[in-house]
């Protein structure tokens, strides 16, 4: 059977791209989404076999609509196309439940092998992911979990693009109130109280790039 496909990338062009691509190998491409928004209501509607994403997407991040579609549609396997083969980035996206982690440098050959593994039930990374950095994740016992919640790390995702309280608000469908009481309680767990160095966080822990 044709896996269905969902593709997610704020550029229009990478889409078309990828569309053409994966329609070429015989897959079906089912939606498509510029933002983690949009693919999470696709896939809620849609329940797609593939969530193909990019890990850079405005107003919600490909690492956090990965977290909420595996408990929305946890039948649907995502594939995370990125830049980045840090450790930091590959570690956040296989505790995410990530069942592909395609480098954008590689993904016209790539992108094709890594579904069809991941169809079969198996894990594919880039061979641009270095083994030691596999390696590294894989055996570290202990390893400090992120102290923000899911509304955290996306309310931080916005403040870091720059959003207003009354903006962070309409995103989130939630009351302004509720929104400056989130960036407050934000601010005090962090012990951060500028947003210059919020964004700074944020860039470090891979939520937004810089």
């Amino acid at each position: 059977m044709t896996a269905r496909v969902l593709l997610a990338d704020d550029h229009v062009l990478v889409r078309q791209a990828l569309k053409s691509l994966l329609e070429r190998e015989g897959f079906e491409v089912v939606a498509e989404a510029s933002d983690g928004h949009e693919a999470l209501r696709q896939t809620d509607k849609l329940h797609p076999d593939i969530a193909v994403m990019d890990i850079s997407m405005p107003m919600l991040n490909g690492l956090e609509a990965a977290r909420e579609m595996r408990l929305s549609s946890p039948n649907t396997k995502i594939v995370l196309l990125t830049q980045h083969y840090e450790e930091q980035y590959l570690s956040e996206a296989l505790e995410a439940g990530v069942k592909g982690y395609v480098l954008k440098s590689q993904a016209a050959s790539d992108l094709i092998h890594a579904i069809s593994r991941i169809v079969r039930g198996e894990v594919y990374l880039s061979p641009g992911v270095s083994a030691a950095v596999v390696e590294a994740y894989c055996s570290r016992s202990g390893r400090s979990r992120d102290r923000l919640t899911a509304r955290e790390r996306q309310v931080l995702q916005l403040i870091a693009e720059g959003k207003s309280t009354k903006e962070l608000a309409n995103v989130l469908g939630i009351s302004t109130k509720t929104a400056e009481s989130h960036r407050t309680r934000l601010m005090q767990k962090l012990d951060i109280h500028e947003t210059a160095t919020l964004v700074l966080y944020a860039v470090r822990r891979g939520i937004v790039q810089p």
